[in-house]
């Protein structure tokens, strides 16, 4: 599915959770939820595709895949944590919202601390 198709159901699911908000606000939640689940799922293949350039460029840099792991799993926590605060905040909870990004800016931290590791064990064998 193209981004012009994306969008198009992402604007048609948005009307109609606005339609559906003014009548019952819990099925609304509900429905642009699964608008998003599906939205998501039908960009799975062109994130397969980012995957498949990255390790491309990362073996003609002669790069570790223990490089590229980390960088990706932070995309992927960047990404999931802004789509489940966003849904948060729709929701009308702010506060797990803004949970949910120190959660998610920690766990990204975590998750590339391997990279920092590598490059200050680069830095001090170039010392």
């Amino acid at each position: 599915m193209d981004m012009t198709a994306l969008a198009a159901a992402g604007m048609a699911a948005a009307l109609c959770g606005v339609v559906v908000r003014q009548k019952s606000p819990e099925l609304s939640i509900l429905l642009v939820l699964t608008a998003c689940v599906l939205l998501l799922w039908n960009t799975l293949p062109m994130l397969e595709t980012v995957r498949s350039v990255l390790e491309e460029l990362a073996a003609l840099g002669d790069l570790s895949p223990a490089i590229l792991q980390p960088m990706l799993k932070t995309v992927g926590i960047s990404l999931v944590t802004h789509l489940a605060s966003s849904l948060c905040r729709d929701a009308g909870e702010g506060g797990i919202a803004s949970f949910l990004e120190v959660a998610g800016g920690i766990a990204a931290v975590a998750t590339a601390l391997p990279l920092l590791k590598m490059v200050l064990q680069l830095v001090m064998d170039l010392l």
